[in-house]
Formats: C-alpha cells, sequence, structure tokens
C-alpha cells in the first residue's frame, strides 16, 4: 500500500502570522523534509526569503516554491497542480508538503484541488490551518489593517472572486481543522477566552483553537493532524460556490473573472544603506507609515556592526523585526517594499527612510 505524503494547508488573512508560524515549524522541525508553497505576488518575494533564511537544513532553496500569479484557488489548474506534480517528481521523497495561501484565498477550492486524478493517489490534506490575528478579530476587523488585504486585492490581476472579508473569514473558519489565535500576547485573558469560545462556537465540532505569540506553536500538534480533508469537503460549508468541482484536469472556467481597478494602489523597491540601530528604525519606520499613509512595509536591513540580516514587516504602523541569518557574501544592504494607494510621495518617502540610515 502506497503511504500518501500529507500536506498542510495553512490560510489567514495578511498580518495574521502566518509566515511566522511556517518559520518556527521549519525551525523545529525534528529532521522531517518539507516543501514549501508560498502563495505570494509583489515586488520582492519577501516571504519566501524570510523562509529560505531560516538558517536550517529542512528550508532548503529548493525545498521552497513561490507561486506569484496571484491567489491561489484562483490559479490552481495553472499554477498548483504543476507544482504539487513536480514536488512528487523528486527523487528525493517529502516528509510533508506545507502550501501558504494567500490572504485572499478561499481554502474549499484547494482543499478540492488534491481530488484530481494526478494527485489523490500521492497526496493527502494532513489538516487546514486558519491563522487568525487575535486582537484584530476581537476589535471586529478580521485583519490588523483592512486597507492592507484590499490593497492585496487590488493588486492581484487574476483574482476571480470579488468577496467581502466577513464572508472570506467565515469561509476560512468553516474549512479549518485547527484554528490559530495568534498574537495572544496582545489580549488580555478575558478576551483570548471570549474569542476562543467565539470561534469554537463558529467552527465544526471538534476544531482545535488554540492560542499562541509568534507562530509559536508544537510542529508535532501543527503536522500529523491525519485528517483527509479532501475527503470531508460536504462539513467545510463554503459561502460562495462559483469554484466548480472538476472531475479532470480541465482548466479553471475563466467566465466569473472581474474587472479590477488596478491603478488604486501601486508599490516600489527602496534600495538603502545601513541603519545605525533596530529599534530605532523600527520607530522611524512606523512613524514614516503614519505619515504617508502607507499600507504595508516589509524587506531585510542591515544594521551596522551586526552580522545578521534584519527582517521587517510592517502592516499599518505595526512594524515587527527580527535577525534571521547572516549576511556572509551577500551585500548589506537594505531593500524594503513598499505599498500603498495610488498617489503615494515616493520620493518624500525615500528621503525619509534615508534619513534614518547610518551611511548618507
Amino acid at each position: 500500500m502506497v503511504t500518501k505524503i500529507p500536506a498542510t494547508i495553512i490560510t489567514g488573512f495578511l498580518g495574521s502570522g502566518k509566515t511566522t508560524l511556517i518559520r518556527h515549524m521549519l525551525q523545529n522541525a525534528k529532521g522531517r523534509r518539507i516543501a514549501l508553497i508560498i502563495n505570494e505576488f509583489g515586488d520582492l518575494g519577501v516571504d519566501g526569503d524570510i523562509l529560505k533564511g531560516c538558517g536550517d537544513e529542512t528550508c532548503r532553496e529548493e525545498d521552497v516554491v513561490e507561486l506569484s500569479n496571484g491567489c491561489i484557488c484562483c490559479t490552481v489548474a495553472d499554477d498548483f497542480i504543476p507544482t504539487i506534480e513536480k514536488l512528487l517528481e523528486r527523487e528525493d521523497k517529502l516528509d510533508h508538503i506545507v502550501i501558504e495561501t494567500s490572504g485572499l484565498a478561499l481554502p474549499q477550492p484547494l482543499v478540492r484541488a488534491f481530488n484530481w486524478p494526478k494527485i489523490s493517489t500521492q497526496v493527502t490534506v494532513d489538516g487546514v490551518v486558519t491563522v487568525v490575528d487575535g486582537k484584530a478579530v476581537t476589535e471586529g476587523r478580521f485583519a490588523h489593517s483592512v486597507e492592507a488585504v484590499d490593497a492585496q486585492r487590488k493588486l492581484d490581476e487574476n483574482l476571480d472572486h470579488e468577496t467581502p472579508l466577513s464572508e472570506l473569514f467565515e469561509d476560512q473558519i468553516a474549512c479549518a481543522d485547527m484554528i490559530v489565535v495568534n498574537k495572544a500576547d496582545l489580549l488580555n485573558s478575558v478576551q483570548a477566552d471570549d474569542l476562543m469560545i467565539n470561534l469554537e462556537n463558529s467552527a465544526r465540532s471538534g476544531v482545535q483553537v488554540l492560542k499562541t505569540s509568534m507562530g509559536k506553536l508544537p510542529v508535532d500538534v501543527l503536522l500529523g493532524q491525519g485528517i483527509g480533508a479532501e475527503t470531508d469537503l460536504a462539513s467545510r460549508h463554503e459561502i460562495h460556490h462559483h469554484h466548480h468541482d472538476h472531475d479532470d484536469e480541465k482548466q479553471l472556467d475563466e467566465d466569473h473573472l472581474h474587472e479590477h481597478d488596478h491603478d488604486a494602489f501601486e508599490s516600489f523597491v527602496v534600495n538603502l544603506h545601513e541603519i545605525e540601530d533596530a529599534d530605532t528604525f523600527a520607530t522611524q519606520v512606523s512613524s514614516i507609515i503614519r505619515t504617508h499613509d502607507i499600507l504595508r512595509l516589509k524587506g531585510f536591513v542591515a544594521v551596522a556592526k551586526k552580522p545578521m540580516r534584519l527582517t521587517l514587516q510592517a502592516v499599518g504602523s505595526r512594524v515587527e523585526t527580527y535577525f534571521d541569518q547572516p549576511f556572509d557574501k551577500a551585500p548589506r544592504v537594505t531593500r524594503l517594499v513598499v505599498i500603498g494607494q495610488s498617489g503615494l510621495d515616493r520620493p518624500s518617502i525615500e528621503a525619509a527612510l534615508n534619513a534614518c540610515t547610518t551611511i548618507k
């Protein structure tokens, strides 16, 4: 009997902490050979680079595949299925596949794809993990920055579902086998308990609801659920039904494509020199974000006299940083991607960021 490779789908809105959760998983993989499929798009593949830089043999560059053509649930036939097939052709057998979806992805169509003939006999969905920004959901916003999620929506040319965030959140909860309330350290005990009870009441019977901070979830809890989610689609109530079942590998129906106002948002990359102090720079970046109404800022930073590269991610004015890997022979430069509504004052933003660097 052929043992199927387990696959875990990790979903959740932008800024909820999916990448942080996966990074912690890789750093504590206990020898598992894990392949990652990262659904990110834009000017700078930060999520993939963060995971490649985790400093562990389980996250080699060849184990990370980035799908950058838009929301993964809208490009199943073109991107996802061929990627899975390519992973299955590898000579070194994988222990697990982890898929990080775009925050805009409807999880049900992705689970359904595992019933496609060429992969159904070789891979099974071990479980669907929905990561929730505990503070944002407690405040009724679903994501820390709804504007940043909308920006992501507008930048995705292949997105074929105009799903209200509230309904998309319900879909992510309805499909989950495990719900991870991240950033629990930002909640008091009453808020955390109330949120977990509400999520348990909203989810299917038996779904685990766990709380954590910085994605620090035991690997043996996250992986190895053994659900076989692709065989249990009926119970994973789907609010949106325009993604239809497919019995073969025909291209997805494109009749539902919508036009988007792509000029409403813009993004650009800023290259800088070293900065003097990580904490000071984070404070300065937060101030620049507020001043210029920047929706999302992320990238890598060179800190003077520090051998390690600093990863920086900001959703709204909340800035998170950590050192991820040595520069070694790589150029000691700071490279950031800025996303915001159309009309950003790029020269002023670049000047403000340049003013924070050590070398003028």
